[in-house]
């Protein structure tokens, strides 16, 4: 109902605006009419001051004429500069305004998303904790609580990192620290994580050892975690993700590739926008803020590399990030 609101009021506002734009043109056409009748009317009265008998008759009618002629070219090329101004402001503002809308409801999609992620990891995590402080469990039921509580907290980890790098990435303020990376040993380490955590899912793990980039430790540890992520967060459980990263010629090529219903062609170029994703906050069921792709695209930009999405016959999506390998 609210996305339905915003639509209308969307719609309001461009009818607003086009009305008032149409005005505008209407307006000046009325004046370059005006000023032309004008013309017409100056032109007759000169024309009735001099008399035919006259021997530079043809010679002040030459220069009358051309006075009109002039003013006519005149008031075109002014109205057509004013109206090319006017509509290239229009559009301008027109553009603008609509861009600002939209960033306005994706962020507040954006906190809508945000609040819910931050408060369930904390709330599950309390439980636990809370659980084990009043109740004497034996050292399995123990165990597990914990785990689920690290899960938890390592989620939160990711997510707050996942704010707190983009706004500074946004700001320019990050600096990246760029040194050696063992990225087979980090995307092997990654994996094991993931595969702790998400013990009823399956994964394929291909990694070719030895493998090093130039990089920031850090932000790839922050790319790999927000990739296979999304892998998770948009595939069924029984379905497996599958992780490879292999060299061809002079490049380290990674992959991720889920079973999941994939991604749409139209929004295949949306989905690395800030804040963007699919649906609205009220019907959709996947956890996420609209972060971590776009994460994921500035990451790769500043390690120079690239980022590309294609399906994964039959079903799911398979994202490949190309980095120099040294």
């Amino acid at each position: 109902m609210i996305a339905g609101i915003r639509k209308q009021k969307l719609t309001l506002i461009t009818w607003v605006y086009l009305f008032l734009l149409a005005y505008i043109v209407a307006a000046l056409v009325w004046w370059f009419i005006s000023l032309e009748t004008q013309n017409h009317k100056m032109f007759d009265l000169k024309l009735a001051e001099i008399k035919k008998d006259d021997p530079a008759y043809e010679q002040k009618l030459a220069i009358i004429a051309d006075e009109r002629q002039r003013k006519t070219a005149q008031y075109i090329g002014e109205g057509s500069i004013f109206l090319i101004l006017i509509l290239v402001g229009a559009v301008f503002v027109y553009r603008a305004t609509r861009k600002q809308i939209k960033l306005s409801q994706q962020q507040q999609n954006f906190m809508m998303a945000v609040t819910h992620e931050l408060k369930t990891p904390i709330a599950i995590t309390q439980l636990n904790l809370e659980t084990l402080q009043k109740r004497k469990l034996d050292e399995a039921q123990q165990q597990k609580l914990l785990t689920v509580a690290i899960q938890e907290t390592n989620r939160l980890n990711i997510l707050t990192n996942n704010i707190l790098i983009a706004s500074q990435l946004e700001a320019g303020k990050y600096s990246l620290n760029n040194q050696q990376v063992d990225i087979s040993q980090l995307v092997t380490q990654i994996a094991n994580e993931f595969t702790s955590r998400f013990t009823k899912r399956s994964f394929k793990v291909e990694v070719t050892p030895g493998l090093f980039v130039w990089g920031e430790n850090m932000l790839l540890q922050l790319l790999l975690n927000n990739l296979i992520e999304n892998a998770i967060k948009y595939s069924p459980t029984p379905a497996p993700v599958s992780i490879s990263l292999n060299q061809q010629n002079n490049q380290i090529v990674l992959t991720i590739a889920d079973e999941g219903m994939g991604i749409a062609d139209a929004e295949k170029k949306k989905i690395f926008e800030k804040f963007y994703r699919s649906g609205n906050e009220a019907t959709r069921t996947t956890k996420g803020t609209g972060l971590g792709l776009y994460l994921c695209k500035r990451i790769v930009q500043d390690h120079k590399a690239q980022i590309l999405i294609k399906d994964n016959l039959p079903q799911g999506s398979i994202f490949t990030v190309i980095l120099q390998s040294i």
